[in-house]
């Protein structure tokens, strides 16, 4: 596939997200966060993860790292960890500028507010796009990953209401796995930060 198609597929594929709450919507209770994202945000995460692209990628990075040793994912996982403090951020500025972090940065744009952050991890946990930097790179030693890709395609993770300094919300992250429509098998998994003072 080349670059240009490539891009093309991401472009054809932005959906417009629906908006969980409009300016009058009122937050929803803390103690329906969870049922709130599997009706209103899990349908629009797996939609746009059908984007024959994020597939596409996901595919991509699964064939290029399947000889990866443990040792060789721990050695890429602490070479991002310091690149998040160094002048020079090869590893970093490669995963970021790719055509899917452009793609889910987009995602999150349309999202006004309800995605937090988003992020693609590969079969071994490793990070293929993310619409924002990640402290770390490997997230296979994480629930995100071993509760959603290892746990097949029907399995979800909502983790508990956190408040983030950063962004100053609370937010959940939901966690899937992604699935290949073509074939159902499992590639991959996402991780979606929620906003959930816009969840109504």
């Amino acid at each position: 596939m080349t670059s240009r198609h490539f891009r093309k597929l991401f472009v054809s594929g932005v959906i417009a997200v629906t908006l969980i709450a409009g300016g009058n919507g009122a937050a929803v209770a803390s103690d329906d966060y969870a049922e709130s994202i599997r009706r209103d945000i899990v349908p629009q995460v797996r939609e746009w993860l059908a984007n024959p692209a994020v597939v596409a990628a996901i595919a991509a990075q699964n064939q290029e790292n399947a000889s990866l040793s443990q040792a060789q994912v721990d050695a890429l996982d602490k070479q991002w960890r310091a690149e998040t403090n160094a002048a020079k951020h090869p590893l970093i500025d490669r995963v970021l500028g790719n055509d899917l972090s452009g793609y889910l940065g987009q995602v999150k744009s349309d999202g006004q507010g309800i995605y937090t952050e988003i992020f693609v991890m590969d079969a071994k946990g490793l990070n293929v796009g993310q619409s924002d930097l990640t402290s770390d790179y490997w997230q296979g030693d994480e629930a995100k990953w071993q509760k959603t890709y290892l746990a097949g395609a029907s399995s979800m993770l909502i983790d508990k209401v956190e408040f983030d300094e950063s962004t100053q919300t609370f937010q959940s992250q939901l966690s899937l796995p992604v699935v290949d429509p073509a074939s159902g098998a499992v590639i991959g998994a996402v991780t979606v930060g929620v906003n959930v003072d816009l969840l109504q």
